[in-house]
């Protein structure tokens, strides 16, 4: 399935930028240039959603990968639908560049998608990363003078291979644009099976790489919002540039968070949170 460029320069706004300004703009002609792209609500963000990059960044220098950029792109606000707990987009899309900038020297946020009036699969948002950078900038230009285009792949967690097989939850023509055109890195998650999901993604296999983590981070965007609704501390869980966001705007603290009665103890022992895109 080719990418659907034409679709993404109808969403793209006149008055777009696309953030380029910490992308590598070189790198060795003997590795393939990656950027990492992660969607998620990120309602709030946290240190396993940041964790994410340099863990992919090591798994990729294995594969013969050079890592040039990272990317995270909140979803819009037409997900709310889908999504409890989600808020505004303009606060998700503040609390993600709070935490890039504090944090890291090569993450950027990307508002296209969240600054979308309409749902965005996907599958359209790596569409529009591959047309910004390999399109618009013309790919990277390799130390040996040469250029090439960057391979844009997919970052996530353990639970979107979980779900991605799955026709009721993902279009299986975006299924197979992303696992077949451009590539997922998925970070492995406590407690999830990942064996059996993957091998209903056979036919993808090459394109799946499966990040371990060598130090378990259980944290959540759901169980950090759990917190704030019970007025105890998210302190060393998330950014604190985040946490003087949510106090200053006074966020998530009215939310309605219904926990099942068998989850109920459960919830409430656990003081660190269960990894998500939130």
């Amino acid at each position: 399935m080719a990418s659907d460029f034409d679709f993404v320069r109808r969403m793209t706004p006149v008055d777009y930028v696309f953030p380029s300004h910490r992308l590598q703009r070189t790198c060795d002609p003997n590795k393939v240039p990656l950027v990492l792209v992660a969607c998620g609500s990120f309602s709030p963000i946290t240190f396993l959603h940041l964790r994410m990059f340099p863990m992919a960044r090591d798994h990729s220098r294995n594969e013969g990968f050079e890592v040039i950029g990272g990317y995270l792109s909140p979803v819009a606000d037409a997900y709310a639908a889908k999504k409890k707990g989600l808020a505004p987009a303009h606060h998700r899309i503040r609390m993600c560049e709070l935490a890039a900038e504090n944090t890291s020297k090569w993450l950027m946020v990307d508002d296209w998608e969240a600054s979308s009036p309409a749902y965005i699969p996907t599958a359209r948002v790596l569409d529009h990363f591959e047309y910004e950078i390999n399109h618009v900038m013309g790919g990277v230009e390799c130390s040996d003078g040469s250029r090439k285009p960057a391979r844009i792949v997919l970052l996530a967690g353990a639970d979107l291979i979980q779900t991605i097989s799955n026709p009721d939850v993902w279009d299986a023509r975006d299924v197979d644009h992303i696992l077949g055109d451009f590539g997922v890195f998925v970070l492995e998650r406590t407690g999830t099976e990942l064996d059996s999901a993957l091998a209903s993604l056979k036919q993808w296999e090459k394109n799946i790489h499966v990040i371990r983590q060598v130090v378990t981070n259980d944290i959540s965007s759901t169980k950090v919002r759990l917190l704030l609704k019970r007025d105890m501390s998210i302190d060393y869980l998330i950014p604190d540039e985040v946490i003087n966001y949510i106090y200053e705007h006074n966020l998530y603290r009215d939310l309605n968070m219904t926990v099942p009665n068998k989850a109920k103890g459960k919830a409430i022992e656990e003081a660190a949170p269960g990894p998500s895109n939130g």
